[in-house]
């Protein structure tokens, strides 16, 4: 796990001494992602150099380190992440007779790709990365990205620079442009993050899950896919499994027990995230299975917060056997992490588990130098609370005409917020829900939608963000999503599919990746190993849901290792008491960068903004993730922009 940074620029051709300088600087700026070295490799007569930043993982030697150059003398790597089968890649016969330097899996993929070619490397290679790939015969770059998207690399392209690298701080050390896109930023307050391709910035891209970007010597771009979630998911919905239970349980479990093992694989301490949930203690557990010695995990507490799934944690470890490490967080802990987040995520982002998981994070790191994560186990497997409601929604409401519904929710709009929630009060206790009003009319907007709606709202953040963005509509991306998606079979086919093209991507991975990154630790995802993500989509949909059971199949798994007492539990999420820290001790923060004066630097408009804030502070109406995707732009904003 390391920060990768670079450009390639024709204009300085012979400038050796200023390639250097900008590569360092770049390296400098993502100094956190690799404290144990760095390296720039320059190619002065094209105008390309490679910056690297190394976190020590496999092979601590020098022969580990980058940017690396093939012993043919061709190709040159700048290389991000891990590859878990660089064993079974070495013994190819196309790469016997190698006088191997050390065994780094850097060396393994740079020699593949000289003697077997990139294409055939790209398909063998099993892992999380973010490539730079430099061919100094034909002085072409392949910028490429793994087949989920668990590793960054931004891309931006003025003039005839192009510029690379895991974070955006690194493009700021070379003054590539600051121009905000409006765009992005009415698609950052729908979704909490901005979307790929595009960027905060307006000449800044993102290089997706499984494609590669070519630039020629000539400064043509071309971009490609070797590997596709969406053809995936169609190839393998065409062929699915028929098998028995007991059949799929064994095949699965053969399956996460090679991909866990194969991710253990480390010169450095290695240890595993814990929350007590199906995912994680899954992941757990095949850990201790594998035998390879003590297996350390790691969990936070956050009793104050009303909820704490830290004694689940603890009484899974227990049983498993593992060294457990866990820390009681307090609110004054979390709060401590809200101003630091716009410099730990240097482009927008209003996932607010971002502060627990920044935390569970630290603690890790104070112990160990990887961990794995169960990242992956709701959109594989059909784990989100939201599947569940969004099919039971649409069958209860598929049952009227649309006209029925919108007049039905008209009604239900028109209501009084005041005399519902006063009628609500009168109730006896437990009858009615808690802000019966606003859930009322969020109940009544749903009710003239369609399944794609019902999707698109259940993920939002902001119903309406062109209504506080209002200088530029969304990037029109939702279109061609579900155009994409549009011939799996089954509602939940396609919500599985929108989220791990999206929200898996773009939310969770990157909200790990800067969380961990921050403190210098590498997270690993084995439940993401492309291998479990074709497996799991070959599945009979009986195997993800049944009986109103998530995960059911993913669940048997885990009860072979752990009771199932221990895990039969309501999914709880890893979230924050927002609404409330909003109404409370995050309500001065809050107005300092809620002023309508400097708010959104023209980008947001104040009226709509302070309307949602004096509703949520009256405690009518529950605004949180709205505003937190507000208030984490504007702190951005100020942070980092020049607008």
């Amino acid at each position: 796990m390391c920060g990768i940074a670079g450009l390639f620029d024709r204009s300085l051709s012979g400038e050796s001494n200023k390639l250097k300088s900008m590569a360092n600087s770049m390296s400098d700026a993502i100094a956190h992602r690799g404290p144990d070295g760095s390296g720039v490799w320059i190619d002065s007569v094209a105008g390309m150099a490679l910056a690297h930043r190394r976190l020590s993982i496999i092979d601590l030697s020098p022969a580990g380190a980058q940017p690396m150059v093939s012993a043919d003398d061709r190709w040159v790597i700048c290389y991000n992440g891990e590859i878990y089968n660089a064993d079974l890649m070495r013994r190819e016969a196309q790469l016997s007779g190698i006088a191997w330097r050390g065994h780094s899996d850097t060396e393994v993929i740079l020699e593949s790709v000289a003697r077997r070619g990139l294409e055939a490397t790209l398909a063998d290679m099993n892992g999380m990365f973010a490539i730079a790939l430099w061919d100094r015969k034909n002085q072409t770059l392949h910028l490429i990205r793994d087949r989920l998207g668990i590793k960054p690399l931004f891309l931006s392209h003025v003039g005839k620079r192009i510029a690379f690298a895991s974070e955006l701080k690194a493009l700021h050390a070379i003054d590539v442009p600051r121009d905000i896109d409006p765009a992005s930023v009415t698609s950052f307050l729908r979704f909490g993050y901005v979307p790929t391709p595009f960027s905060i910035y307006r000449n800044v891209k993102k290089v997706a899950p499984g494609e590669v970007v070519t630039v020629t010597v000539d400064g043509n771009m071309s971009r490609r896919f070797y590997w596709s979630a969406i053809d995936v998911a169609r190839r393998s919905i065409a062929s699915k499994f028929e098998f028995s239970d007991d059949e799929a349980i064994a095949q699965l479990s053969e399956l996460l027990q090679d991909a866990v093992s194969r991710q253990m694989l480390s010169d450095v301490p290695l240890g595993a995230f814990l929350s007590g949930g199906i995912d994680s203690s899954a992941v757990a557990a095949l850990m201790v299975r594998a035998n390879r010695g003590p297996v350390r995990t790691f969990s936070i507490g956050f009793p104050e917060f009303g909820f704490d799934e830290s004694k689940h944690a603890a009484a899974v470890a227990r049983h498993l056997g593992t060294q457990h490490t866990e820390m009681i967080v307090s609110s004054d802990d979390a709060l401590a992490v809200v101003p630091q987040l716009a410099e730990m995520y240097d482009e927008p982002f209003a996932d607010s588990s971002q502060i627990p998981t920044h935390l569970v994070s630290k603690l890790t790191r104070g112990h160990v130098t990887v961990a794995l994560s169960g990242d992956g186990g709701d959109e594989l497997f059909g784990g989100y609370n939201r599947y569940r409601l969004a099919e039971g929604l649409w069958q209860r409401i598929s049952m009227l005409p649309k006209g029925v519904r919108r007049g039905i929710g008209g009604l239900m709009n028109a209501l009084p917020l005041g005399l519902v929630d006063g009628i609500a009060g009168r109730l006896p206790q437990g009858v009615a829900p808690p802000q019966t009003a606003d859930k009322l009319r969020k109940l009544a907007d749903i009710l003239a939608l369609d399944q794609n709606g019902i999707y698109l709202r259940l993920v939002s953040q902001c119903e309406n963000p062109h209504l506080m963005a209002p200088t530029a509509p969304e990037h029109d991306l939702w279109s061609q999503s579900l155009a994409d998606v549009g011939g799996l079979p089954t509602f939940l086919d396609r919500m599985q599919m929108l989220d791990t093209m999206t929200y898996l991507p773009d939310d969770i991975l990157q909200k790990v990746d800067r969380a961990s990154m921050s403190v210098s630790l590498e997270a690993r995802p084995p439940l993401l190993d492309h291998r479990v993500m074709e497996f799991a989509w070959r599945l009979p949909a009986r195997f993800k849901i049944r009986n109103g059971e998530s995960k059911w199949l993913l669940r048997r798994v885990a009860e072979q290792y752990v009771p199932r007492h221990l895990l039969d539990r309501p999914k709880a999420g890893f979230g924050i008491p927002l609404a409330d820290w909003l109404r409370g001790p995050l309500r001065d923060w809050s107005e300092d960068l809620l002023q309508p004066s400097t708010l959104g630097g023209g980008l947001i408009d104040p009226v709509p903004v302070h309307r949602l804030w004096s509703e949520h502070l009256s405690g009518r109406r529950n605004w949180a993730y709205a505003l937190w995707t507000v208030l984490m732009f504007e702190s951005w904003r100020r942070r980092w922009a020049s607008v």
